[in-house]
């Protein structure tokens, strides 16, 4: 036998191996391909578009992180910002997760016994019962809207799903689903639908309201509460008999929930502060939610209180409101008009930021300066009758005059003639230039210097400035600048002196007294008014211990209204707001070391009686006291002992009609006999002010630094 033929039977087996050599390398290149090809398809897809589904509504929220405002989204939606875990009820979660995605902690994206489950109910039911798609994939579906239904679609959200729980974590994926799930027209997300159709956080939820939120996202333009409440209603009952089925709700508490109405009309997103949220939103960039200083439960009841009282007052009539806590300098509440959306008022205009005549109420603080100086005192006696400075002849707002009265009362009754004797003395200068160092911007006429007539009115400041500088009473003589924006860059706010402890002390005092408007109780917080010229602008600013509050009354365009007074329109708003703040006052703080609190009888001579410089009665061979040392601005050494304390320093005066008084940072520190001279114990080291008055009245002051 040849070789050919030992060979010959052996080919068509050679054949069909090589056959399915050939299959199988085809169905390898083919199975290559299609792996390929779905890698192709995966990459195609792109990135996740995370950074798009996770823009939301910027949020302004309170010091408590409750909602004072929100804006929609460039397109009109509203899409809130959600936290699963502190800020969404516990059963509405579990409703959900019931209802939609039982195994969602446990799978990684894709549910397969729930797609199996799903189609073996389409296969023996003809229906869709229920859906196989898993949160994240429904996540998945909202970040890529597609109309289209098909299996395409379907693979699509598996891969996206598998990508997202890759990227994010289970909270991550509950959060951002919580937040862009729909609820009807241009609502997203469950804290936007809770609080348009409930008027209310999800965080507290009733049984019939989360069966009613788990509902709506499955067909949200079918089911719209607004058009479709009874296709709502259903659907929310649908969703309460399922849980009874699977034992998450009970019997009896599905029927109570289904026997709840559903609601009929949407509820407006809350709009608290806006003028502080525009504010915020215009300062910080970027941010999606804004935390504010201001208390919400205060910013409602304060807003209520302005527009009922601006409704009383007259048409054109706006009324702004401020409330500072004294300690921190954080504003509580602000009310920059009665109505937001009221153009007859101005409503857009903030007036607690808006520059306007402040009337009497910077007379404080030319007393708070005369206290300082230490030649007055609140049971000094002061005399309200005509006078002239120059060309100014003030006049008491009545048109009267008082005679011969205590400092206290006249400045509790706002005398203008005490007043401008005392700034007089003071000077103007130096009164607008502390109070621009404790944070008051006054604003001037053009081209004019301060002068006698800012202690009437004569001068601009916004009712922001007023309030800080007047919360600086009872912090003893400093100001904090205000705060409103806490996540803003904080900057540094150290405190602002505006006048001595024991002066602050004296004024907070004496305007604890000041006679209240008619019906409010007595000695519960200090207080004044004011009243700008022409009857255009009232004022009121009070304070206790714990905060201070500021009223301005007036119309926007700065036309008069008759009638028009800060005791009358101010004074008692600003007492219905303290009674609105839910609290006791606080009382005031205790009077500071070297106070002197003593009745006029037994005050040093020369602080029994002011008289202005004018009224000085000497004879020709008298001077004015004149320190001849220390020289004014001198740097004094004062050696220590070895306990800390300083050395006694001698103060050497000239002139002057005996006996004089020594005044140290305003506090009596005895009298200066006939060889007029004086050891003095300095307080400190630091600048000490030294004051000398003699038997008139007449003073001299030199401030000199102790080291």
């Amino acid at each position: 036998m040849s070789a050919a033929e030992t060979i010959a039977p052996l080919a068509p087996r050679e054949r069909r191996w090589r056959r399915l050599k050939l299959a199988g390398a085809a169905s390898a290149a083919a199975g290559l391909l299609l792996i390929g090809a779905f890698a192709a398809w995966v990459v195609s897809l792109g990135p996740l578009p995370l950074a798009q589904a996770q823009q939301v509504s910027t949020t302004v929220v309170d010091r408590n992180g409750k909602l004072l405002r929100a804006y929609a989204m460039a397109d009109g939606r509203w899409r809130l910002p959600v936290d699963a875990r502190t800020s969404v009820d516990p059963t509405y979660l579990k409703l959900l997760l019931a209802y939609e995605d039982k195994r969602f902690y446990s799978h990684a994206g894709v549910d397969p016994l729930a797609l199996g489950r799903a189609a073996l109910q389409l296969i023996t039911r003809d229906r869709i019962v229920s859906g196989g798609s898993t949160i994240t994939m429904q996540l998945a579906r909202l970040m890529e809207p597609r109309r289209e239904r098909s299996v395409h679609a379907k693979l699509r959200q598996m891969v996206r799903a598998v990508e997202l729980e890759r990227e994010l974590t289970k909270d991550q994926i509950l959060n951002l689903y919580l937040a862009l799930a729909p609820y009807g027209g241009n609502l997203e997300g469950i804290r936007a639908a809770s609080i348009a159709y409930f008027g209310k956080e999800p965080k507290r939820l009733s049984l019939a309201e989360s069966a009613l939120l788990v509902a709506l996202p499955q067909s949200p333009e079918n089911r719209r509460l607004d058009r479709h409440p009874d296709v709502a209603l259903l659907a929310r009952d649908r969703v309460l008999d399922r849980m009874v089925e699977d034992g998450q709700v009970s019997e009896e508490d599905a029927v109570a929930a289904k026997a709840v109405p559903v609601a009929r009309l949407r509820k407006p997103i809350p709009i608290l502060a806006p003028h502080s949220a525009d504010r915020a939103v215009a300062t910080v960039k970027d941010m999606p939610v804004i935390w504010l200083t201001l208390d919400s439960g205060l910013q409602r009841v304060l807003e209520a209180l302005a527009q009922d009282r601006a409704i009383a007052l007259g048409p054109n009539i706006s009324v702004g409101i401020l409330a500072v806590d004294n300690e921190s300098g954080d504003v509580l509440a602000r009310v920059g008009s009665p109505d937001y959306f009221d153009d007859h008022r101005a409503g857009q205009v903030d007036m607690t930021r808006a520059v306007r005549s402040p009337g009497s109420t910077l007379k404080p603080f030319i007393y708070g300066l005369a206290f300082e100086d230490g030649f007055v005192h609140p049971e000094s006696l002061i005399d309200d009758r005509p006078i002239r400075f120059g060309d100014y002849a003030p006049q008491d707002f009545d048109m009267t005059f008082q005679g011969t009265v205590p400092v206290r009362k006249a400045l509790q009754l706002s005398l203008n003639v005490p007043a401008i004797a005392l700034l007089d003395r003071v000077g103007a200068s130096r009164l607008s230039s502390r109070l621009r160092q404790a944070g008051g911007n006054l604003v001037l006429p053009k081209d004019e210097a301060p002068g006698l007539a800012m202690g009437l009115g004569g001068v601009g400041i916004t009712l922001q400035d007023l309030v800080q500088l007047y919360s600086g009473i009872p912090r003893l003589g400093t100001t904090r600048p205000l705060r409103e924006i806490l996540n803003g860059k904080d900057e540094p706010r150290d405190p602002l002196r505006l006048m001595d402890q024991a002066a602050a002390w004296q004024v907070g005092n004496v305007l604890m007294g000041t006679p209240p408007p008619e019906n409010a109780p007595q000695h519960r917080i200090a207080f004044k008014t004011g009243t700008s010229y022409g009857y255009r602008d009232a004022w009121s600013v009070g304070f206790d211990g714990r905060m201070t509050i500021g009223v301005w009354v007036g119309r926007p365009d700065g036309a008069p209204v008759p009638g028009l007074v800060g005791r009358t329109a101010a004074a008692p708003i600003l007492f219905d707001a303290f009674a609105r703040t839910g609290k006791l006052p606080l009382p005031l703080p205790k009077p500071p070391k070297g106070v002197l609190i003593a009745s006029n009888a037994k005050l040093p001579l020369p602080l029994r009686r002011f008289r202005p410089l004018g009224e000085l009665v000497r004879t020709g061979s008298e001077q004015a006291p004149h320190i001849q040392f220390p020289l004014n601005g001198s740097r004094i050494d004062v050696s220590g002992s070895s306990d800390g304390q300083f050395s006694a320093m001698p103060v050497r005066v000239a002139g002057g009609v005996l006996p004089m008084t020594m005044m140290v940072n305003g506090v009596a520190a005895g009298e200066i006999g006939s060889r007029r001279q004086r050891l003095v114990d300095p307080p400190g080291p630091g600048f000490v002010r030294l004051t000398v008055i003699d038997a008139t009245g007449a003073a001299d002051t030199v401030v000199v630094r102790i080291q």
